[in-house]
């Protein structure tokens, strides 16, 4: 008999585990359609998803599988980009236009269908066609697995906080009029925050968002800056953070007065209230880190923070502001970035490679086109924008370049003759060299499955230094080393992070200096590398790394969906 009860509960704790871990599937439909949305005074259509602006919250748990089926009822060809997630297996899903699938055209509809298996923390969706992420974009929310905790406090209440950039004017004309110019696009009008510019601009008391707390309780903020083009400071009056997450990995806690979040990134943030009523309101805002010699929307968004006073009347009450870091308050953003340490304890543990197989050294920046003949072009010296890695400008394929890859049909598609390092070596911080026109192609770099890879990404003074956060689809990356200037790699090396370095999807090369990455291709498939600023992104600052098949079978890219939009 006794041997029957430890039979059964062997089972039980089996069973038990197997619910713990399997997850569960969530199903979502997003209807791509318009609306009219009225910020400042002012009404226009806008694309959106299920009539929302911001876009809906999705709220999952670690290991939950997502399937979502998008529906395009507009004339703008869609596709959406699920921000963080690594898509091991089913990089079909990733988003990127013309990179793993085409796009999603009128009438048409894709079912994204993926898993969160060990991921958590605040990621989000957006919209990779164009500039239509301007207003199709929302979080996605991982929480961890029932029965595992946090590793700091249980909060009192989870909030999410979205920045996002307002056009008055349709952004797909704005960067349209740009890329057809060869001159710089027209800038947003205001930031908001949810959705809503707040009180500091003119007509917009009434769109602002509010965040009522209670004395004495904990709030987790979930920040996510999805604005196109600007890199953002964040920061709440007369109140002190806590970051204790980056890019949905957790970091060692550290308190701050004010963040800085470049577009694409994500941060999590514990708000301590006070333990009493404050007699004061409180604005909580974002405004720009401008480090590029290009104009810039220079306005604040802001929110309200109300406490709760249950046994006072309403009253008016002073409204504080928060003392953010001036415009280009460089040595704020450093000072903030070399506190991101990942845990690295026996719960969450480094990976960060120790050796690595292949060393690549990109450059990324500005660069120029020759003006069409028989146009006048509006960039520098009469010449076109543009942008590239290692000099080459990338050219989205006619067809989705995962496909190629996957039917061995590469032939005139793309190429892989992707630099290694730079072709044109020259002072890359100093004074820029007399050319500086870039090389048109698709090219890619292929790597065997796991190679272990270590990457600088080197600023260029070639129309101005600037900071430019990268975004990487289908992998993380570790942070193991960053400086200003040109990249030594001789006396670098020895001063690199291999204990504890931060884990991120999105990082920012700080302005006239380099950054340095590691990670382990053990993604199959074709995944996008591009500057998140989206101008720089449509100039063409972007490659693709092709990650090769491992020798087993969950080390595969499977069969693409039969319902993948077609060209």
């Amino acid at each position: 008999m006794g041997g029957v009860r430890t039979f059964l509960l062997a089972v039980c704790i089996l069973f038990s585990s197997a619910q713990l871990s399997a997850g569960v599937t969530r199903h979502y439909k997003f209807d791509i359609t318009l609306r009219n949305a009225t910020r400042l005074c002012r009404t226009k259509s806008i694309v959106t998803v299920n009539g929302q602006f911001p876009g809906p919250r999705i709220v999952v748990r670690e290991g939950d599988r997502l399937v979502v089926k998008v529906v395009n009822h507009v004339r703008s060809d869609i596709t959406i980009h699920w921000h963080g997630i690594r898509q091991v297996q089913s990089g079909w899903a990733d988003g990127p236009e013309y990179i793993t699938q085409c796009p999603i055209r009128t009438g048409q509809s894709y079912v994204y269908n993926f898993t969160t298996a060990g991921q958590r923390g605040t990621l989000w969706w957006h919209a990779h066609a164009s500039w239509l992420r301007a207003t199709v974009y929302g979080s996605l929310v991982i929480l961890p697995k029932r029965g595992v905790p946090y590793p700091f406090a249980r909060p009192y209440k989870e909030v999410p906080i979205i920045l996002g950039e307002w056009f008055n004017a349709d952004p797909e004309a704005v960067i349209a009029q740009a890329l057809r110019t060869g001159g710089g696009p027209n800038v947003s009008d205001a930031y908001t925050i949810n959705g809503l510019p707040g009180p500091l601009y003119n007509c917009s008391g009434k769109d602002t968002f509010k965040l009522k707390v209670k004395p004495g309780k904990t709030y987790l903020l979930r920040l996510i800056n999805a604005a196109l083009n600007d890199e953002l400071f964040f920061g709440i009056a007369n109140h002190t953070v806590t970051v204790v997450e980056t890019d949905a990995s957790y970091v060692k806690p550290f308190d701050a007065e004010a963040l800085v979040i470049t577009p694409g990134q994500t941060a999590n943030v514990l708000l301590h209230s006070k333990p009493t009523f404050p007699n004061a309101a409180f604005l909580f805002a974002a405004r720009p880190y401008a480090t590029g010699q290009g104009t810039f929307d220079n306005t604040t968004t802001a929110g309200v923070l109300e406490y709760h006073n249950p046994n006072r009347a309403s009253t008016k009450l002073p409204l504080l502001r928060p003392a953010l870091p001036s415009l280009n308050d460089t040595a704020n953003v450093t000072n903030f970035t070399s506190k991101l340490r990942s845990l690295a304890d026996d719960r969450y543990p480094s990976d960060v490679p120790r050796t690595v197989d292949r060393r690549f050294y990109f450059t990324i920046g500005l660069g120029t086109d020759p003006c069409p003949t028989n146009q006048t072009c509006q960039g520098p010296n009469g010449t076109k924008f543009a942008a590239s890695v290692n000099n080459a400008s990338f050219v989205f394929p006619s067809t989705a370049l995962l496909q190629a890859h996957y039917y061995n049909q590469s032939n005139g598609v793309y190429t892989t003759d992707f630099p290694d390092i730079p072709p044109f070596p020259f002072n890359y911080t100093g004074t820029p060299p007399n050319n500086t026109f870039v090389s048109k192609g698709t090219k890619v770099v292929v790597l065997p499955f796991n190679t272990s890879v270590e990457l600088v990404l080197q600023d260029t003074s070639i129309q101005g230094i600037e900071n430019h956060p990268m975004h990487f689809h289908g992998h993380n990356f570790h942070v193991v080393g960053q400086g200003f200037g040109n990249y030594d790699p001789v006396t670098e090396p020895c001063n690199f992070n291999l204990v504890d370095p931060v884990e991120k999807n999105t990082a920012g090369v700080p302005v006239g200096g380099w950054l340095a990455i590691r990670f382990r291709a053990d993604n199959p498939g074709a995944w996008l590398m591009h500057c998140h600023i989206d101008l720089h992104l449509s100039w063409g600052l972007k490659m693709v790394w092709v990650v090769n098949d491992g020798p087993l079978p969950n080390q595969k890219l499977p069969p693409p969906p039969s319902d993948l939009p077609r060209c």
